[in-house]
């Protein structure tokens, strides 16, 4: 556990709509290690971002609610933690970059007061050594210092998500997440920031989670990998582990659904049907419905994880004995 910088245990969440109660999240159990990235990959839907807000405890009350599960930061566990205790840890030791960088800054102050206000909060600073520092946190991200007095309006898509990372960096944290940070912009400005936050991880030694639907990021940036679907982690394991020894159908289908670069004439094989609704979840294994391997028990019985080594493991009833499911699996390279 000294090597674990976060560790979600059991967690259960839940909206309370009028239509029901929507189980977003269903006993997730998820481990990151100091200095490595988890990348948390599935469909729109999947409980992915509502499992980074609940590592925060920022999932909104009503309608959202904690049913269950312990987060544990660098060994102290937080679930418990008062409001003013964690505005401590918000910015100060977990930091969020939000997914749209046009939405997630305030547009009536300067960029230069929105990361200042970070650092004086945390750090102590006076307001002419927080404003120091915004700048220098700018210059890092590659935005001249001097910039720090204009508004978000005056910037680019790809350099308001720079000053998002600059405002999550600012403190030095021990986890960052990074919802989807490259929404909304093209591959250029895409490459450069995913390529500006490896740096700074390597550079300050920080935890990362990285929530994405695009498995080429993945491979790009992650060190391990949580698949995520209907709430629920189906299959985790090492980049090696994911992308090499596939063995959930669901995993299966993400990689069969991206173009084949080495041969443009194969088809796309799409995974068939749409992601189920949260409030109105299948029962037995929340993929059947879409599952090219699905049999008549996957309907009725709920997958228990299986093992494959330390790393790697599995939540689907063609491992589990006293079934009869054969899985293709395999695994490919993006």
């Amino acid at each position: 556990m000294d090597n674990i910088q976060v560790s979600v245990e059991n967690l259960v969440v839940e909206y309370k709509t009028e239509h029901g109660n929507v189980q977003a999240v269903n006993g997730v159990n998820i481990q990151v290690k100091k200095g490595k990235t988890l990348g948390i990959v599935g469909e729109t839907g999947a409980g992915k971002t509502t499992t980074a807000l609940a590592v925060l405890r920022l999932i909104p009350n009503p309608p959202g609610i904690v049913k269950s599960g312990k987060i544990i930061v660098d060994g102290e566990d937080i679930s418990g933690k008062s409001e003013f205790e964690m505005n401590k840890i918000r910015g100060g030791i977990v930091s969020m970059i939000f997914q749209d960088p046009m939405t997630s800054l305030n547009p009536v102050l300067t960029v230069g007061d929105q990361i200042a206000e970070s650092i004086g909060i945390h750090q102590g600073l006076s307001r002419k050594e927080a404003m120091k520092k915004a700048e220098e946190m700018l210059e890092m991200v590659g935005i001249p210092g001097y910039r720090s007095g204009e508004y978000p309006h005056q910037f680019s898509g790809g350099m308001k998500q720079r000053v998002g990372i600059a405002i999550a960096l600012s403190c030095n944290p021990q986890l960052l997440i990074a919802d989807e940070p490259t929404t909304a912009l093209d591959v250029t400005i895409q490459a450069q920031v995913l390529q500006l936050m490896k740096s700074l991880r390597d550079q300050y030694g920080t935890s990362m989670i990285m929530i994405t639907h695009d498995l080429g990021i993945v491979a790009e940036v992650c060190d391990d990998v949580a698949i995520m679907y209907g709430g629920r982690i189906i299959e985790q394991g090492t980049l090696e582990d994911i992308f090499k020894k596939t063995k959930h159908p669901y995993t299966e289908g993400l990689f069969n659904s991206l173009p084949n670069l080495a041969n443009r004439t194969e088809k796309l094989k799409p995974i068939r049907g749409l992601m189920p609704d949260p409030a109105r979840l299948p029962s037995g294994c929340v993929f059947h419905p879409r599952c090219l391997y699905a049999q008549e028990i996957c309907q009725s019985r709920v997958p228990q994880r299986t093992d494959f080594s330390d790393t790697h493991m599995v939540c689907c009833l063609a491992y589990e004995e006293g079934t009869n499911i054969e899985v293709k699996g395999g695994g490919r390279i993006v």
